[in-house]
C-alpha cells in the first residue's frame, strides 16, 4: 500500500481532507460556486446590458445544474455501480437539453447581441465545454471514492493486523490452557476416556485457533463447532455450567470472517460464573432469507462482579470490526435485564 494512503497521513494532508472531509462539505461548495462566478464573470460579453447580465445569470445555473446532478445522483447511481451505458444515455440527454436551453435563451437575447458577436451558437464547441464540465465533475466524485476505498481497505488491513495480534496474545488463554491440562490429568486417573476426549477438544480448539482461523473466510459451521468446543471445555471445568446451540435454516456452506462469535461466547462464560446457582449460555444461529442471525444468551450471576475497563474496550473493538467488515450490512443489539444478558447480530449475507 503506497504510503501516503496511510490513515494518519491522509489526516495530516489537508488537500486530500479538503476532497473527502465532511467538516469540509461546504468549503467545497463554496470553491465550485466561487471558482464558477469568477469564471463567468471575467469571460468576454456576448450581449449590451442588462442582457449580459441575465445570460451569465442562466450560464450559472446551467453549470449548478450539471456538475450537482452529476456528482450526487448519476455519478452515484450509474457510474459507481458500473452502468455504463445508462451514464452515457445521460451525458448525451444533458448535451442535449442544455446545449436546448441556450439555444432558446440565445434566440431571445439576440436582439441584445453585441456588433462582434455571431449571431448563432456553435453547437460543437458548446458541446464540448458541456463534455468538459461532465467530465470534471464526475472526476471529483471518483477521485473522492477511491481516497475512500484506499482508505478502507487500509483500515481493513490494520484491524486483520491487530486481530492476529490479539488472537495470539488472549485467545489462547494461559489460564484457561492450564486448568484444561490440570483437569486431563486429574480425569487420566479416574476416568481415562473422559481425559482423552479433553484432550481431543482441547487440541482441535487450539489447532482451529492456529492455523484455520489464519484464512480470510472459514465455513459458519466450522466455527460452531469451534464454539461448542470452546463451551464443552467450560463445561467439564465448571460443575454448575450448561449451553444449548440451536440452529435454524441453511447453515451448510455459508462463509464468514473467522473467529466472529468468539469474543461474544467468551464474554459471556466470563460474567456470568456464579457461585450461588447453575449458570447457561444459549447460542443460537438462524439463515433467513440471506441474512445470518447470531443470538448469544448468558446468565447473570447473583452477585454482581466488579466491572472492569477491558469489557468495554473489547465491546469497542468488536463493534469496530464488525463497522469495517459490514459497513452498511449488519445491526449489533444489546439487551439487559435482571438476569440475563443477550447479544444479538444480523448480517446481510
Amino acid at each position: 500500500m503506497n504510503k501516503i494512503l496511510h490513515k494518519p497521513l491522509i489526516e495530516q494532508n489537508l488537500m486530500l481532507q479538503l476532497f473527502i472531509s465532511k467538516k469540509y462539505r461546504w468549503h467545497r461548495h463554496l470553491i465550485l460556486i466561487g471558482f464558477s462566478i469568477l469564471v463567468i464573470c471575467y469571460s468576454p460579453p456576448d450581449y449590451t446590458e442588462p442582457t449580459e447580465t441575465y445570460n451569465r445569470i442562466v450560464t450559472f445555473f446551467q453549470i449548478m445544474l450539471l456538475s450537482y446532478s452529476n456528482m450526487y445522483f448519476f455519478v452515484p447511481r450509474f457510474l459507481f455501480k458500473k452502468k455504463y451505458i445508462s451514464y452515457g444515455l445521460f451525458v448525451f440527454v444533458g448535451i442535449f437539453t442544455l446545449t436546448f436551453i441556450n439555444k432558446v435563451s440565445a434566440y431571445f437575447f439576440r436582439p441584445n447581441l453585441l456588433p462582434y458577436e455571431m449571431d448563432d451558437i456553435n453547437l460543437l464547441s458548446y458541446s464540448f465545454v458541456i463534455l468538459v464540465l461532465i467530465i470534471a465533475s464526475a472526476a471529483v466524485k471518483l477521485f473522492q471514492q477511491w481516497i475512500l476505498d484506499a482508505q478502507l481497505i487500509n483500515d481493513l488491513e490494520q484491524a486483520k493486523t491487530s486481530a492476529e495480534l490479539e488472537q495470539l496474545k488472549n485467545q489462547i488463554n494461559p489460564h484457561f490452557l492450564f486448568n484444561m491440562l490440570n483437569n486431563a490429568n486429574v480425569l487420566t486417573k479416574k476416568d481415562p476416556d473422559k481425559a482423552s476426549q479433553v484432550l481431543m477438544k482441547l487440541s482441535d480448539l487450539l489447532r482451529y485457533q492456529l492455523y484455520d482461523s489464519a484464512r480470510e473466510q472459514v465455513f459458519l459451521t466450522s466455527d460452531i463447532h469451534f464454539l461448542e468446543d470452546f463451551l464443552n471445555l467450560e463445561k467439564i471445568r465448571r460443575d454448575s455450567f450448561d449451553f444449548v446451540i440451536s440452529k435454524e435454516g441453511n447453515l451448510n456452506g455459508v462463509q464468514i470472517p473467522p473467529l466472529l462469535f468468539i469474543s461474544f461466547v467468551e464474554n459471556a462464560v466470563k460474567h456470568n460464573n456464579d457461585s450461588e446457582k447453575a449458570s447457561y449460555v444459549n447460542l443460537e444461529f438462524k439463515n433467513l432469507n440471506d441474512e445470518l442471525i447470531f443470538k448469544c444468551v448468558n446468565s447473570k450471576p447473583i452477585l454482581k462482579a466488579v466491572k472492569t475497563n477491558s469489557g468495554g474496550l473489547g465491546l469497542a473493538n468488536i463493534k469496530r470490526r464488525l463497522q469495517l467488515l459490514f459497513p452498511d450490512s449488519h445491526l449489533l443489539q444489546i439487551e439487559e435485564s435482571e438476569t440475563t444478558y443477550s447479544v444479538i447480530l444480523s448480517i446481510k449475507l
